[in-house]
């Protein structure tokens, strides 16, 4: 039988088992897949990773390590990505279609199937579909946030923002949607086609079990 070793630090493992050995080393070193094609999160290419400080640039994954969001109904934690400001900011840009109801964009929590929706719609949405679009450091499945992922970033790094207004893609009404104040902290609603800043993120799995 083979044996595996597993060295962390001062600490030195030998185990036949091969799922022990791997949350092992998902514990130590923040082992994380890769999503390589638009809107996709997936297990399937794993790689290790270690998972940065909050507030620091995160090697091979498109921007600044934002923290730990909750994965809502049966879905898995997941890392939150802040893209750099100089390429995954839009400084003056509408929500889109007022008056027109997004039903698969009201999630407080998820903001990748938000921008799915909004993305897919038959109406025009520009800040779903720029986060949408972007390409940076190899990746491609950005995305326009959600309220409460916008939270988090404002509870755990707001430096990485302007003292602006920033569009959630969670939509409110037919009219208007939810939006996060980097100033203050504070959240509200604003008429869809006003011109707001906008800030895309992307998602990293946790897979860890332990």
């Amino acid at each position: 039988m083979n044996t595996i070793t597993i060295e962390v630090g001062d600490t030195r493992i030998e185990t036949p088992n091969a799922i022990l050995a791997r949350h092992v080393l998902e514990q130590a070193t923040g082992l994380v897949p890769r999503a390589p094609e638009p809107f996709a999160c997936t297990v399937e290419t794993m790689r290790l990773t270690p998972t940065p400080g909050i507030g620091e640039f995160w090697s091979g994954q498109g921007g600044i390590y934002a923290g730990l969001m909750r994965g809502e109904n049966g879905h898995p934690d997941y890392h939150l990505v802040v893209s750099p400001a100089e390429r995954g900011e839009a400084e003056a840009i509408t929500w889109g279609s007022a008056g027109k109801s997004e039903p698969g964009a009201t999630n407080e929590w998820d903001g990748l199937a938000n921008t799915r929706a909004l993305a897919e719609s038959e109406h025009s949405h520009p800040a779903a579909e720029w986060a949408a679009g972007l390409e940076i450091n190899g990746h491609r499945d950005f995305y326009l946030p959600s309220r409460r992922e916008l939270r988090l970033c404002w509870v755990n790094a707001p430096e990485l923002f302007a003292e602006k207004w920033y569009w959630s893609s969670t939509q409110y009404s037919p009219n208007d949607a939810w939006l996060q104040d980097f100033g203050d902290g504070y959240q509200t609603t604003i008429h869809k086609f006003s011109e707001l800043r906008a800030r895309a993120v992307r998602r990293v799995l946790s897979t860890s079990t332990l």
